[in-house]
């Protein structure tokens, strides 16, 4: 199982509130620099994190007890001396998420892999969190000792 936190969600959310009233008027959000996708196929979880931008040695992975954390950074393009900068949009900087991943999965296998600005990772259900079948003996298959 794969649960997910968002440390300003709350924040957000509590903003959206003060500042938008009854109206509806004043929404605001915070946009998110890293965006996910999480799905299970399988025997893995499948999470792909949105990073364009990135190149893959700004990206470092961590988990530690079962909280998977992502850090990514996003440089800024290398310009010429002249170049005056007319539109700067897309953030630039350290990125981090973190996800606490269930017992039930196996962190020492997460498989990454970068390709066309999308991290994607795969990270495999435990065995012992399998479902396996059981064996039912009867009576029948004891042998009885005489006395």
């Amino acid at each position: 199982m794969l649960m997910r936190t968002d440390p300003f969600r709350e924040l957000d959310r509590l903003t959206q509130q003060f500042f938008g009233g009854a109206g509806g008027q004043g929404t605001w959000s915070r946009p998110n620099p890293m965006p996910l996708d999480a799905y299970r196929s399988g025997d893995e979880y499948v999470i792909s994190f949105d990073l364009p931008g990135v190149a893959p040695d700004a990206i470092e992975l961590d988990v530690e007890r079962n909280v998977l954390t992502v850090k990514a950074e996003r440089r800024p393009p290398e310009v010429a001396e002249n170049v005056e900068m007319q539109v700067a949009e897309r953030p630039l900087g350290v990125f981090s998420r973190q996800l606490f991943l269930g017992e039930t999965l196996d962190t020492g296998k997460i498989e990454a892999s970068y390709d066309a600005g999308v991290l994607t990772l795969k990270i495999p259900i435990a065995e012992q969190a399998k479902p396996r079948r059981i064996t039912v003996t009867g009576a029948s298959s004891h042998k009885q000792l005489d006395a």
